[in-house]
């Protein structure tokens, strides 16, 4: 285990930090020292920070659907009344079971504007005059991919949320419902209040997984079209291990995934302090 650890945890954050310091093209040892200088140029880069927009707007995309959505699914699901709870559960899960790869390609066939089944049934029925380019269009490429997103990673989050709600006492309900009050004054005033320290865990959680997004954009757009849809994943990918523009930048690379990588342990440690705080108003409440 402690090999294991070490040989693809431990080591590869290190060297990042490592290799960050140098000009390096990944053959051989670095040699070149360049200090923060990769750091500079990352700051100084737009195609950087054209890929830090789209991965926040990616981020916030599924924040703001998926949780909410997520959240009602699984007061839904909740219910012991609603019948065939676990095929509806194992539906939701499926996508996020399903391999990335495999999802990404069947989208890219079903979005196709080229005889694609989706933009056929779009034009057959009526709907739009002329296919529709979900994956080539800079307007549309990326609300496809929070989408896809959505979707993908949907049965995760509602596996929170049910966690969560089955970790409500049952009879704060029947008090609640005792005292006469009804459905959406019990959601407000006892399911949401006593979800909140887990609501900010999962929240945190997204963010994370949302921030540090690459496979299915790398296997349905790989950033394009003209980088509308570039994220931090696919731009380290595209510096580092291809020669689009020039020989491969490692620790240019490496720099530009140090950089965004403090950032995310920046939201740990407010999300740490976040569920510190909800639980000590949890106590005094």
């Amino acid at each position: 285990m402690l090999l294991l650890f070490f040989g693809f945890k431990l080591w590869p954050i290190l060297a990042t930090w490592y290799f960050a310091l140098f000009d390096w093209d990944g053959i051989g040892w670095p040699q070149k020292f360049v200090g923060l200088g990769n750091f500079a140029q990352v700051a100084a880069q737009p195609l950087f920070w054209n890929a830090f927009k789209n991965t926040w707007i990616y981020t916030a995309g599924l924040l703001l659907i998926q949780l909410p959505l997520a959240l009602l699914v699984a007061i839904a699901l909740n219910d012991p009344k609603l019948r065939g709870r676990t095929a509806y559960r194992t539906l939701f899960f499926l996508p996020v079971v399903t391999t990335t790869a495999v999802i990404g390609v069947v989208l890219v066939i079903l979005l196709s504007p080229a005889g694609g089944p989706l933009n056929a049934f779009l034009v057959g029925q009526g709907l739009v005059e002329r296919p529709i380019g979900f994956l080539s269009s800079v307007g549309l490429v990326l609300p496809t991919l929070i989408a896809v997103g959505v979707w993908k990673g949907f049965g995760t989050v509602l596996v929170y949320w049910l966690a969560g709600l089955q970790s409500v006492p049952g009879e704060l309900y029947e008090a609640a419902r005792i005292d006469g009050a009804s459905g959406a004054q019990i959601l407000r005033f006892v399911t949401l209040p006593l979800l909140r320290p887990i609501a900010i865990t999962i929240t945190a959680l997204t963010l994370v997984w949302s921030l540090n997004v690459f496979d299915h954009v790398q296997v349905m757009t790989g950033g394009g079209p003209g980088h509308a849809s570039d994220v931090i994943g696919t731009y380290i990918y595209r510096v580092a291990f291809t020669v689009e523009d020039s020989i491969p930048r490692i620790g240019f690379a490496s720099a530009a995934g140090v950089f965004f990588g403090l950032t995310n342990l920046v939201i740990v440690a407010v999300q740490a302090l976040a569920v510190r705080a909800a639980r000590g108003k949890g106590r005094a409440a």
